[in-house]
């Protein structure tokens, strides 16, 4: 997406051209980035949670809470999701749709994105739903504790911070 993105805007300014198909491909990469990373989010902890009401649950309380959201909002959502796009796609492709802007791009591979997208997202609860009855059974670790990693940042910081204070 930066590169696409940081090309069109050079050509815009030193040749003074640009096009509508620039565009359309970095929103269909931003697309990709987002839709296809959901499932990735989910399996990192790291999707947005509120934790107002399940904080003052067990540890196995949580468990609990999580399998009801992933059973009862997350899959029947996603699920739906994918099923209602699915031939949003299948027209565009057999029309084989395209842009209504000027110089714009085929539109199904942008369609596809979205059950694609919710597949992946769906395959990943199946997999969290797994690890969390795993849990409650005492076959597998908490799925739901984050580890204390150091980020790649954080790690540069500390090494810079050291080699101050060694100088």
């Amino acid at each position: 997406v930066v590169l696409v993105s940081a090309a069109n805007a050079i050509m815009r300014y030193t040749i003074h051209y640009s096009s509508n198909a620039f565009l359309e491909i970095q929103w269909y990469l931003f697309g990709v980035i987002f839709l296809f990373s959901s499932g990735y989010t989910l399996l990192r902890n790291e999707h947005v949670r509120i934790d107002l009401i399940s904080s003052k649950f067990s540890k196995r309380g949580q468990v609990w809470i999580d399998i009801f959201g992933i059973l009862f909002f997350l899959m029947p959502m996603a699920v739906v999701i994918m099923l209602l796009s699915w031939p949003v796609f299948m027209h565009a492709f057999e029309s084989q749709e395209m842009s209504n802007s000027a110089g714009g791009l085929i539109v199904w591979p942008a369609r596809l994105m979205v059950p694609a997208g919710f597949f992946l997202l769906i395959l990943q609860a199946f997999s969290e739903l797994i690890k969390r009855v795993g849990f409650l059974s005492g076959r597998c670790p908490d799925p739901t504790e984050k580890k204390n990693v150091m980020t790649p940042e954080e790690e540069l910081a500390l090494a810079i911070k050291q080699q101050k204070e060694s100088a």
